[in-house]
């Protein structure tokens, strides 16, 4: 399995923000060719009160490196990446790598 991992940082307006991430970002990516699973988190505090260092946290997974290349190597891809500037003004950090189940 093959994992991207995306940290949004916190934005300046966060409705705005999360009202363009659920009704356009998330229905983009949701299109990505074979995208097995994707979760999106929404950080709350951590255990010892401080806040969360992002803001948003999702994960797409796909059955191997190759499946991820070919689906942001599409147009599919493209248009979700494209759109990252439309909303995400604030940074963000992507992970790629092999992704193991443990539980």
């Amino acid at each position: 399995m093959y994992q991207v991992t995306v940290l949004y940082n916190h934005p300046e307006d966060i409705a705005a923000f999360d009202r363009h991430y659920r009704e356009t970002h998330a229905p983009l990516a949701a299109k990505l060719p074979g995208l097995t699973r994707y979760t999106a988190c929404w950080t709350g505090p951590s255990p010892d009160g401080s806040p969360a260092p992002h803001h948003l946290v999702a994960t797409l997974y796909f059955d191997s490196s190759e499946a991820f290349g070919a689906a942001f190597s599409g147009p599919e891809g493209q248009a979700a990446q494209a759109d990252i500037a439309h909303f995400a003004g604030a940074g963000l950090t992507i992970l790629t790598g092999e992704a193991e189940t443990f539980v």
